[in-house]
């Protein structure tokens, strides 16, 4: 048998001398790899927040006014929230360095003469580096010597096909060798590399905030600039001598507290119950709001090679030509069992078509410089293969290049084209009966002109066998799916036809995008469904475009090519099973390749943004109540109506231990309003009302608590001489009596909100949509029972300065609070907030 291309001898390479000599001068690839993140990187994103930065002011503020305890409340809360976090994306970071040092490669390189296996960081311009089938290749170069090999660049490039490589040709970092053996010389090391270049405006992490967390960081914003408001007229009461300095210290204290840090918890708690539950789907989260930041997506773009297929082509069927199909399978079969270069093409016939290795007399090597391979068998062709022929050389190649060899009739073509237009390889296979192969002037083999064809061969890229349910899962949550690929468009879309997309997609190609302006450009990206031949500035573009039309794009990809888009992305999601540059970027890395994973994230992500969407009300509604409370008495008082201690029994019961089970206890869905505002809603009837009753209640104690009081509202005494008669030490336990009391409203009314917002009864619809979960009504009881446990215990009724009070004034209380969640609710339904300020905030229908 003979081969086109004979091995040469052995390339000498550098000696050791040189290689010192080159290293010392620069010419080394001795640049760090990363895998992922640094330690440093996750501790410094964690650490260095907004929020973070504004408890550390608030921190100073409160050393400053001597209330150092309070300091260590907010120590906790950030250094627990900066702990979880940094527990959570440093295991990503292990798992992504474990990942890295498996799939890490190795280059062997010549040296003296001989073969040496090193790391690829002690390669030196110049050196000559050995690649076979499987091997990567490390560091861009040039092919020399004699040998030939089919690289895959899918990885740089996003094209699939496999390209030929002889002396001459280049060689990039990222690419695989995939069938051959060849050399080739180290050109460009470290960071003038293709893939690092490529690699190098990405390689900077980026720590993006989702909407949610825009709005929360907003409100911390809004709520500082109102604490500061009340803070400064505190400080200005206690200039002016109006209010003391110790209650002036106790009361900035209480404002402080309005900025919600268990929210700021909560929040992490979310992000963390949904990295644990991803985990378990065989994904690994690596920035801790990923998982939240899927619940906003609306289209997802990924690529065809590893999501939609497996990679790997299929013999899907064959059709003969003048023979039966028993005859051209078996000549297939033995076609690709006797091919000494493998290839796809070849495993896909040898897998679908089992055959008999044969003895060969010549063998050509498929090539794209002539898109076709031959076989010249040595021994006899059985008589009832062909009848009435003795054939020893085949061929399999490109119809249109076969086509110049020996006419097609019409019915041929027209099964060739039928192929084409579902997006299908096709390939023909012919016979001669010539014994050798021609080869031209320049060494090259020319295809023998009597050729006889003998099938048409289709085949497809082997689909994922959960692409199909994945892409429905998708088209159910409301997220449309582009593919962007660097394959052919046409065929793309073929087989995203076989996927389950819609037989109305638009196809598009790179160039002709690159024809188009601006403005054209991004109308495309929006229509558009499947984007072929796209280069990697392309893919960010296309992400770019989609995000200036107000889309929350997810980007899938594996390549290096993929990098750019990935960090344009709102979200970036990663392969495990691609370029570690890609993996390292991602926000989110789908272990073992699981694209069935995916939709189970983005369900994920739902239930975190639905749980803090719930716990995110239960806090606007204590905040802004607080506030309307602390303006409407405290300004017009001497105290505001909280201590430290009151406020907090008042936040531990009703946004304190609450929020936990509601992010514990979050469902995943998406909640569709075609009208109004959710969130406001449920918030601004509550606060008001809320606030409303706490302040009635707070000045009916405070009166009935100072008798002059009373005597001057039934006409009795006159004004001048109720300031006559009313005593300090009267007005101090009136209001102790009276904060009592607003306390106590403002546990009952903040518990009673529990079962509004997860209404198990149609009883309790109005603020939410009934939901028929107990859990929350059973945690408002068991709320209530702990404040009424606390009021019976002397101790701890004395610890939270609380005063006891009658047993029909806690029973009156507890009236209103029943009769003030009616009245909500009646507010709610009727959308009286909406008519008061003529819009419309309510997104629902009570009339129904």
């Amino acid at each position: 048998m003979t081969h086109l291309h004979p091995t040469s001898d052995p390339l000498q390479g550098l000696s050791e001398r040189e290689v010192v000599a080159r290293r010392a001068s620069g010419q080394g690839n001795d640049i760090p790899i990363q895998t992922s993140r640094t330690y440093s990187d996750i501790l410094r994103d964690n650490l260095f927040t907004f929020i973070n930065w504004l408890y550390f002011f608030i921190s100073l503020l409160l050393i400053a006014l001597g209330r150092a305890s309070d300091v260590i409340v907010l120590a906790f809360v950030v250094l627990l929230n900066v702990i979880i976090n940094l527990i959570q994306e440093v295991r990503a970071k292990k798992k992504l360095d474990k990942i890295a040092l498996l799939t890490r490669p190795h280059a062997t390189v010549i040296r003296d003469g001989q073969e040496r296996v090193i790391d690829p960081r002690e390669i030196v311009v110049g050196d000559v580096l050995v690649v076979g089938p499987g091997d990567q290749i490390v560091v861009d170069g040039s092919v020399v010597g004699d040998g030939e090999m089919k690289v895959d660049e899918s990885l740089l490039t996003g094209e699939s096909d496999l390209i030929p490589k002889q002396a001459g040709n280049p060689v990039y970092s990222g690419s695989f060798c995939v069938s051959g053996k060849a050399y080739y010389e180290a050109e460009q090391v470290g960071l003038d590399s293709v893939a690092n270049k490529m690699t190098a405006a990405a390689r900077k992490f980026q720590k993006s905030i989702t909407p949610l967390q825009r709005s929360i960081n907003l409100l911390f914003r809004l709520l500082l600039g109102v604490a500061i408001f009340l803070g400064l007229v505190v400080l200005l009461r206690v200039i002016l001598g109006i209010s003391s300095v110790t209650r002036g210290v106790q009361d900035v204290a209480v404002i402080v507290g309005l900025v919600p840090s268990g929210l700021y918890l909560m929040i992490t708690l979310a992000y963390a119950f949904g990295a644990v539950r991803i985990a378990q789907q065989s994904a690994l989260v690596q920035q801790a709001n990923a998982v939240e930041s899927l619940s906003n997506v609306d289209v997802m773009c990924l690529d065809k090679t590893g999501t939609l297929t497996a990679n790997r082509i299929n013999l899907q069927t064959v059709y003969p030509i003048g023979i039966d199909t028993a005859q051209l399978e078996a000549l297939l079969g033995d076609y690709a069992a006797s091919t000494s270069a493998s290839n796809k093409t070849n495993d896909a016939i040898a897998h679908a078509l089992p055959g008999q290795q044969r003895p060969l007399r010549t063998e050509i090597p498929f090539s794209s410089a002539y898109k076709w391979s031959a076989l010249t068998f040595a021994d006899e062709l059985q008589p009832s293969l062909i009848q009435n022929s003795k054939f020893s050389t085949f061929i399999l190649g490109a119809p249109e290049i076969l086509a110049t060899a020996m006419p097609l009739t019409e019915a041929i073509q027209a099964q060739i084209q039928t192929g084409a237009d579902r997006g299908l390889r096709v390939l023909l296979f012919a016979a001669s009966p010539t014994t050798s192969i021609p080869m031209d002037v320049t060494g090259n083999p020319v295809l023998p002109t009597d050729l006889i064809p003998l099938g048409v061969l289709y085949f497809g890229d082997e689909l994922r066998s959960d692409a199909q349910a994945t892409l429905e899962q998708f088209r159910q949550a409301g997220i449309q799916v582009k593919v962007i690929s660097g394959d052919n468009p046409a065929t793309v879309a073929a087989l995203a036809k076989q996927a389950g997309l819609s037989n109305d997609i638009l196809a598009i190609s790179g160039q002709d995008l690159a024809q188009m302006s601006d403005s054209e450009f991004t109308q495309m990206a929006e229509d558009g469904t499947i984007f072929g031949r796209i280069t990697p500035e392309q893919k960010a573009r296309l992400v770019q475009s989609l995000q200036s039309r107000g889309r929350y794009v997810a980007m899938m990809g594996d390549g290096v090519n993929d990098v750019l888009s990935l960090k344009q992305a709102n979200v970036g999601i990663a392969m495990e099973s691609g370029s570690q540059a890609t993996r390292g970027v991602a926000d989110i890395v789908l272990l073992k390749d699981s694209f069935s994973a995916l939709p189970k994230t983005f369900l994920e992500g739902q239930r975190i943004r639905n749980g803090i969407s719930d716990i995110s009300k239960l806090f606007l509604v204590r905040i802004f109540s607080f506030i309307l409370v602390m303006i409407a008495i405290g300004l017009t008082s001497i105290v505001l109506p909280f201590t430290i201690k009151t406020s907090t029994i008042v936040v531990f019961l009703t946004v304190g231990i609450p929020p936990f089970f509601v992010t514990l206890w979050a469902k995943p869905g998406k909640r569709s309003y075609t009208a109004g505002n959710p969130l406001l809603h449920f918030v601004l009837p509550a606060a008001f009302t809320l606030a409303f009753v706490s302040i009635l209640v707070y000045l009916y104690f405070l009166a009935n608590h100072i008798g002059p009081v009373l005597a001057w509202f039934r006409g009795q005494i006159t004004l001048q001489e109720l300031n006559q008669v009313i005593k300090p030490e009267d007005v101090r336990s009136a209001q102790k009596f009276a904060e009592t009391a607003m306390t106590t409203i403002q546990v009952f009314a903040g518990l009673l909100l529990l079962p509004f917002l997860k209404p198990p009864t149609p009883a309790w619809v109005g603020g939410e949509p009934l939901s028929r979960d107990w859990r929350y009504s059973v945690l408002a009881a068991l709320g209530i029972l702990a404040y009424l446990i606390i009021l019976s215990n002397s101790w701890l009724r004395s610890f939270f300065e609380l005063l006891p009070l009658d047993f029909m004034h806690y029973l009156g209380i507890g009236l209103v609070a029943i009769l003030w969640a009616l009245a909500l609710r009646l507010t709610w339904r009727h959308s009286l907030i909406d008519r008061f300020f003529g819009i419309q905030i309510s997104p629902f229908d009570h009339s129904k």
